[in-house]
């Protein structure tokens, strides 16, 4: 089934979200994913880490955690109904936009040929009071924008990866989760639960399940209640013409 509504597709779309860390899908925009799945959209993720950094516990190695958060991040999935994850296994934590970066996040582009592209906004330092927003997000939104302008549809970029018989692609539409400044919003109240539902399953990152699911159900908006919430997630969206 696929709605017009809302985004204005008329015919299946194929999604690719492009994030830093394991249940980065989630939190950014688990609701949305849920909502594209539902209606028959084919989404994917393809991580940059493994998230071998997300934790402070001496007596876990990051080479444990990694492994732990992988097979968290598949259980999410699940949950809102995504079968496809890829990593590029770069170092969590240190991401850095650069050539080598582009190129793998090109030859992704070029491989998987999204005509939707979902990433972090890499302008957004500041998210809300109190917080600061990881620089890997902010990394994996440069690098996402770099790939897909100018590098992933043209043939002078890389022309190694042509040589593997991977041809330039032009994706139709980026969507920057997290964004500074948002010009979509979608309504997700129907979706809520499932992302909640979802983020359970990162059981190493998100603390007291009790007090965790107050937050999470705390963050409807100013004009709805506890009683009767509405929720929504926020987009930078860009349409190429």
């Amino acid at each position: 089934m696929i709605a017009a509504a809302e985004e204005g597709w008329d015919k299946k779309q194929k999604i690719l979200l492009i994030l830093a860390h394991p249940d980065d899908p989630e939190f950014f925009c688990g609701a949305t994913v849920a909502r594209w799945v539902e209606l028959g959209h084919e989404v994917s993720y393809c991580l940059l880490t493994k998230g071998d950094k997300g934790g402070d516990d001496f007596d876990v190695t990051p080479g444990t955690l990694a492994g732990i958060r992988e097979v968290e991040q598949r259980r999410a999935a699940a949950v809102l109904g995504v079968k496809k994850i890829r990593y590029l296994d770069f170092e969590d934590g240190y991401l850095v936009a650069d050539i080598q970066a582009r190129r793998a996040i090109t030859r992704v582009i070029r491989e998987e040929k999204p005509d939707i592209l979902v990433s972090c906004d890499p302008t957004n330092y500041i998210p809300r009071a109190g917080y600061l927003n990881h620089p890997d997000h902010r990394a994996a939104g440069q690098m996402v924008c770099d790939a897909v302008f100018p590098c992933a549809g043209n043939p002078h970029y890389f022309p190694e990866l042509l040589k593997e018989g991977l041809l330039p692609h032009k994706v139709k539409e980026l969507w920057f989760s997290l964004p500074a400044v948002a010009d979509f919003i979608l309504d997700v109240t129907r979706y809520w639960e499932r992302k909640i539902q979802a983020l359970y399953e990162h059981k190493s990152q998100i603390g007291d399940k009790e007090a965790f699911t107050k937050r999470m159900r705390g963050r409807h908006t100013p004009d709805s209640s506890p009683e009767s919430p509405r929720y929504e997630e926020r987009f930078r969206r860009i349409v190429f013409s």
